[in-house]
């Protein structure tokens, strides 16, 4: 691989565009170089969790891998290009991994005041919630919308999985 030809995971361009496009020049006291980023993981604090995304539209992502502290590359770059059909982004939800630091449903709807859940390879029994629901059946409860669905590298790999996935998403982002 040469300077020419490097390629970076959907994550690293994320943070390397949190805020803007368009470079001004000017430089804010918050800003940390991305190498730091990427290699310092961010500070615990109490009962809070380690998120990927900036939840700007209260929609929570929850995810169970042991593969990555959030997500695989692989499922990260799945997840934004759905997120992108959905005329979503990263920057719009928080992508919390329950493998890394488990929570109940309970925890992370009051942390991130979600009004959208959700659920990849989670069941919502596991999860702490008082029910069980099929795969892609919206199931509204305690003023959240909650999706249930197989793994995203399960439904990646299955085209009639991403139909039905693509059906719930719809009615639940009225697209």
């Amino acid at each position: 691989m040469d300077i020419n030809h490097i390629h970076l995971p959907a994550s690293a361009i994320a943070s390397l565009y949190a805020s803007s496009l368009i470079d001004t020049g000017e430089i804010t006291a918050k800003e940390i170089p991305v190498t730091e980023k990427a290699v310092v993981p961010e500070p615990a604090k109490q009962g809070a969790f380690r998120s990927l995304g900036d939840n700007a539209k209260n929609i929570l992502v929850v995810v169970n891998t042991s593969e990555a502290v959030h997500l695989p590359d692989q499922d990260l770059q799945f997840l934004t290009n759905m997120l992108t059909a959905c005329k979503l982004s990263l920057a719009d939800v928080a992508i919390v991994n329950i493998n890394q630091q488990p929570a109940s449903y309970k925890e992370l709807i009051s942390t991130y005041k979600s009004k959208i859940a959700l659920l990849f390879d989670i069941e919502p029994a596991g999860f702490g919630l008082p029910m069980s629901f099929p795969f892609y059946q919206i199931q509204p409860f305690a003023n959240c919308s909650f999706l249930y669905t197989p793994s995203l590298h399960e439904i990646e790999k299955d085209k009639i999985e991403k139909s039905k996935l693509w059906v719930s998403l719809r009615r639940l982002f009225n697209i």
